[in-house]
């Protein structure tokens, strides 16, 4: 697996870097949903932001999630769906390399 991509901030800024960790931590740990459907939508998410190593990063951690990729197909037509085409694009070069 690739470095964490703030990883650079364990030594620069060992607070901030244990700040984003446990918001992480928060935001995608299991809960009324599940870990899965909330990796799904951070990654439709990134898709609408033009991120596309980030949905890469969180299509791969939704797949360890058990996430088919039908579920995460259906993801990027939601961000579609609100944000427009560009949401496609974005995740189509993601996708490139990971299926």
């Amino acid at each position: 697996m690739p470095e964490h991509p703030l990883a650079i901030f364990e030594g620069l800024d060992p607070k901030l870097y244990g700040q984003v960790k446990s918001s992480n931590e928060l935001a995608l740990c299991d809960g009324a949903l599940p870990r899965k459907v909330k990796l799904l939508i951070a990654m439709a998410l990134d898709s609408s932001l033009g991120a596309a190593q980030g949905v890469k990063s969180l299509a791969q951690q939704a797949l360890a999630a058990g996430a088919t990729k039908e579920e995460i197909a259906e993801a990027v037509r939601v961000a579609y769906y609100i944000c427009g085409v560009s949401c496609v694009y974005t995740a189509a070069q993601a996708f490139r390399e990971l299926f």
